[in-house]
Order: C-alpha cells, then sequence, then structure tokens
C-alpha cells in the first residue's frame, strides 16, 4: 500500500493551480537554478571557480532524485490503489511523472556538456499551449517554444507500472560489460557511425532489465554522411575483414556485410532541405 509520505507527495503535486506544496515547489526551485547556472558545468576543474561546477551536480543530483521519487510514486500509485481512484487521478499522475522524465533528460543533457551548452533559441509560446498547475510551469521552462506536442503522451487505456528512463550516452556504454557497443558488430552496424561521429546526440533507453532501445542523431547529415564514408567505414572494414564471417552465425555475417556493402547515396537536395538525421530502435520487449 501507499505510504503516508506517498500520499503527501500526491497532495503536494497537485495542491492548488498556483500554490504549490513544498515538493512542487523544490522542483520547480532545483529546475530554474539549474538551467540559469548551466553555463558553470563546463567550468575546468582545475579553474578557480571550479565550486560553481561542483554546486550545480550536486543540485542537479537533488534534482534527479525528487524526479525518482515522483516515478516510485507512480509506480507504487498503479500497484496499489483502487481501480475507481487510479483511472481518476492517473491521467494527472502520468503527465506530471512524465513531464518530470523530460526535464530530468535536459538536466543530464546540461551535465554532460564539456563545455559551456550550447544556445537554445526560445520563442513566445501561445497561451493555448501551456496547462496550469506544476506541469505547466515545468513545461514553460523547457526551451521547446511551441512544440510542446512533441512531448505530449497520453495515458495508456490500462494503466501500468512499466517505466522507461531515456538519458544521454554516457562513457562506460561504450566499452562497459553491459553493452560493449564499440566492439559488437551488429550494435557497431545500428550505432557504431553515431558513437564515433556524434557521441553528444545518442540516447539510451532503460527500463528495469537494462538498456533496451536508443536514439541517435547527428546535427549536420551532409557533413556526418562524409565523415562515416570517408573515415569510420574504412576503419570498421580493416577492423572486420569480409572473411572474418566465414565462421560466425548468419547475424554476425549479415553485419560484416552491411559494413562492407556501399551505403546508399542521399541526393544534395534532399541533405539541404532536412540537414540533420535521427535514428531511433528499441527492443522487442519494449511496449
Amino acid at each position: 500500500p501507499l505510504t503516508l509520505g506517498e500520499v503527501q507527495m500526491l497532495v503536494e503535486l497537485f495542491y492548488l493551480p498556483y500554490h504549490h506544496g513544498t515538493l512542487a515547489q523544490h522542483l520547480l526551485e532545483h529546475f530554474r537554478w539549474l538551467q540559469a547556472n548551466s553555463l558553470s558545468v563546463g567550468v575546468p576543474a582545475t579553474a578557480p571557480d571550479a565550486c560553481g561546477g561542483t554546486r550545480w551536480r550536486d543540485r542537479a543530483q537533488s534534482f534527479q532524485l525528487l524526479c525518482a521519487q515522483t516515478c516510485r510514486l507512480h509506480s507504487h500509485f498503479v500497484r496499489s490503489a483502487g481501480q475507481a481512484l487510479l483511472y481518476d487521478i492517473h491521467p494527472y499522475l502520468w503527465d506530471i511523472r512524465n513531464m518530470l522524465l523530460v526535464a530530468g533528460a535536459f538536466v543530464l543533457w546540461l551535465g554532460c556538456q564539456s563545455i559551456a551548452a550550447p544556445m537554445v533559441l526560445r520563442e513566445d509560446a501561445e497561451p493555448w499551449v501551456r496547462r496550469g498547475g506544476l506541469f505547466g510551469e515545468l513545461q514553460a521552462l523547457l526551451p521547446v517554444a511551441n512544440s510542446y506536442d512533441l512531448f505530449y503522451h497520453p495515458p495508456p487505456l490500462f494503466p501500468s507500472s512499466q517505466l522507461y528512463l531515456l538519458r544521454p550516452l554516457l562513457p562506460p556504454d561504450k566499452g562497459g560489460s553491459r553493452w560493449q557497443l564499440s566492439r559488437a558488430p551488429l550494435a557497431g552496424r545500428l550505432l557504431g557511425s553515431f558513437l564515433s561521429l556524434s557521441p553528444e546526440y545518442t540516447f539510451v533507453l532503460e527500463d528495469e532489465e537494462g538498456p533496451c532501445g536508443y536514439a541517435a542523431g547527428a546535427l549536420c547529415a551532409e557533413g556526418f554522411l562524409q565523415q562515416r564514408d570517408s573515415s569510420w567505414l574504412p576503419a570498421i572494414r580493416h577492423k572486420y575483414p569480409r572473411d572474418l564471417g566465414a565462421d560466425a552465425p548468419a547475424l554476425g555475417q549479415e553485419a560484416l556485410l552491411f559494413f562492407h556493402a556501399e551505403p546508399p547515396a542521399v541526393p544534395l537536395p534532399v541533405l539541404r532541405r532536412f540537414p540533420s538525421l535521427v535514428q531511433l530502435g528499441t527492443a522487442p520487449r519494449v511496449l
């Protein structure tokens, strides 16, 4: 069953439209401060004002903990609430959980920048796209201008406690024991070029069992494809010769053949009109 503390969290998240409980106030204060002071993240550790970066990371950790508590609240609520109460309250809890996952991923991305985070252009949003309460205030702080529909995920018909986390690519993902993305031929076929040429725009999807998907992007597709064909593919072909897969399973042979086949050419007008590239993939177990 829900604990008294979790019930208190639920009340504080949806206290009044223009008056938030303690938990909601802390979430907003942390998020505003982290966004306003994100330039201190890229300060080298040896610099005189390096304490600013340390303070930023401490507050980022506190914010992530509050987001995790809200996600756990959603999971416990789905498992323990009565059916009538669940279907009444779940859409609101679902919305705030998703918004905090987006805000948490944005803070993680800010923390991964080795230099000052790039300036994000903002526009005045139309009044009708913003909602009230904590959800609306967090929504207004995200640098997405009028593109709020990108983050709209209607609640499922049947509430589920299954949780997913979308986070930036971290150094252990490339060579760690969990994935070894840079070593496996099949993973190299899917993500190798992005891991080598555009790691800052590569994100990992996780569930309770571990990594289960990815989202990879390249800001300038024209330059990305040129580097892939001129430097990355020749290095991979040297690393995985064509005759290496003679005794390999069919899946490994398919990956090796992919490396040695000429990639399809993309017409230049297409690259000029659509300058960026996005690639997505999930495991079969993902809902």
